[in-house]
């Protein structure tokens, strides 16, 4: 969750005074001046300034037409994840963060998406006895016995002391999502020389895998000191009871990265994707030991963009540039085939989602090439993610996309899912999931409005699987800001977790 200052400096303090004239007490998070802090920063600062708010409850989802709103609970969720068990597969496990809140967020499906059930997930205790501690950057994955494991991060801070370190986490439930009865907590870091950040998670699910059920954890700590932590993997071969740690990129190298994604290949080969800002490249390596050794780092692509970008449809934030890998698991005639996406400036000056992918294990990369619908006018498409269905090999891809936005401005933003039989060819027009436009710069006529910038916005990313020619979405979505949150510490639900089944 990276904030920006992206306003006038006028404008900003007009939307702070509003936020607060409407919500007495409620500060907005202060937005950033250093575009590579950690991406949990403006959750801690909205915390520290603000304490935590209470216990959200159950959750009982509620449907908009063709849409589902699986939070449906007080404060604004963000930044999504969604996986699905392949041997159930009408059983769905997601996530997002708690922007007023400590825990972690998890939900869960039996009826395939139908309805939601929502449950927070386990902090340990603090460092300190005036201590806090909170989590952040869901991700999600099923092994091939129906084990779940969430991952995320841990931050620990002491009010008025500062960050006290950071430490990854992975819970494990073997009930599809309803209860976490045990967490992994690991590699923790005080952040005098880095902060942990974005970690992204997979299982291999390969019954043929020398490695089965192997489960692998990715993330960058290369934030917030002078000497870089890189990009690191820990394995757990004990079904997430442990972890061991590796150091991913060059050892020797600057360790400036961010967006860590993992992927397993049908034979158990581990692939990490990652963006190098400093090399302003998204790069790539490989293990075939299931993760104890790996090769040297192949770069996918140059780009443009070395971080992020300040898109109109974040009015308080940038959207980041990170990859997104996955691997073709079929029994079809692009088996083993790898993709990465991410996301990319055009020589229109809007943002766009590119993919490139490689034929032999990642050792040679084709030329990156769009994957949305292209049009005169300028759209910005932004935090997307890939799912490559394992039974049809097909290559599915959701973003934030503000084509719907006929004033031109590109404030509004709908979730849209880009297909693709081979990954290679893109000619099936973009589907439209979201059935109502978020905005995160109007409240629908209503003034004063009560604040946009709750800290979070869309977050970092959103999330996508893929199974049996079936697409499960999940984003973020303001639709319901002002809808009156009844029990609430807030007057409003602000910003919720939608999802959709899209065949």
């Amino acid at each position: 969750m990276i904030t920006r200052l992206r306003l006038s400096i006028v404008f900003a303090l007009a939307l702070i005074l509003l936020a607060m004239a409407v919500s007495p007490g409620l500060r907005p998070a202060k937005a950033q001046t250093n575009a590579h802090d950690p991406t949990w920063w403006s959750k801690y600062e909205f915390i520290l300034n603000n304490g935590p708010d209470a216990d959200a409850g159950s959750t009982n989802s509620v449907s908009y037409g063709g849409n589902v709103d699986v939070s449906n609970e007080c404060g604004p969720q963000s930044e999504t994840f969604i996986t699905l068990d392949p041997n159930k597969p009408k059983t769905l496990a997601a996530g997002s963060n708690e922007i007023f809140r400590l825990p972690m967020r998890g939900y869960y499906s039996s009826n395939g998406g139908t309805s939601w059930g929502g449950v927070d997930l386990p902090l340990p205790p603090a460092k300190s006895k005036s201590g806090i501690d909170f989590g952040s950057d869901p991700t999600l994955a099923f092994d091939s016995r129906g084990n779940l494991f969430y991952g995320y991060i841990v931050v620990f801070f002491a009010k008025g002391n500062g960050i006290n370190g950071t430490q990854m986490a992975v819970a494990r439930s073997t009930d599809g999502g309803k209860t976490y009865p045990t967490a992994t907590f690991f590699a923790f870091e005080n952040g005098t020389n880095h902060f942990n950040d974005k970690p992204m998670i997979t299982a291999d699910q390969n019954l043929g895998s020398p490695f089965r059920d192997n489960v692998y954890i990715a993330w960058d700590a290369a934030s917030g000191g002078s000497i870089g932590g890189g990009v690191r993997l820990a394995t757990s071969t004990d079904h997430g009871a442990s972890f061991s740690t590796k150091r991913v990129d060059d050892p020797s190298g600057p360790g400036r990265s961010i967006g860590a994604s993992p992927a397993v290949g049908p034979n158990g080969e581990v692939y990490v994707a990652w963006n190098d800002y400093v090399a302003n490249a998204i790069v790539f390596n490989r293990s075939f030991d299931g993760g104890n050794t790996w090769g040297t780092s192949v770069t996918i692509s140059p780009k443009t963009l070395p971080f992020d970008i300040a898109v109109p449809a974040e009015s308080f934030r940038g959207a980041l540039v990170y990859p997104s890998l996955d691997v073709d698991r079929s029994s079809g005639i692009h088996r083993g085939r790898i993709y990465c996406s991410w996301m990319d400036l055009t020589p229109a000056n809007v943002t766009d989602i590119f993919i490139s992918y490689s034929d032999n294990n990642g050792a040679n990369w084709s030329t990156p090439a769009p994957v949305t619908d292209q049009f005169l006018s300028p759209v910005d498409r932004f935090n997307h993610w890939m799912s490559v269905d394992p039974i049809t090999g097909g290559v599915n891809i959701a973003f934030y996309d503000t084509r719907n936005d006929t004033s031109g401005a590109r404030y509004q933003t709908d979730s849209y899912l880009a297909r693709s039989s081979d990954g290679a060819t893109w000619n099936s027009p973009d589907i439209r999931v979201s059935n109502v436009s978020s905005n995160e710069h109007d409240c629908s006529g209503v003034f004063p409005c009560p604040g946009i910038n709750y800290g979070n916005q869309q977050g970092d990313y959103e999330g996508l699987v893929s199974f049996g020619g079936v697409s499960y979405p999940v984003w973020t979505d303001s639709r319901r800001q002002l809808d009156a949150a009844s029990g609430c510490q807030r007057p409003y639900l602000m910003e919720e977790v939608f999802t959709a089944k899209v065949k």
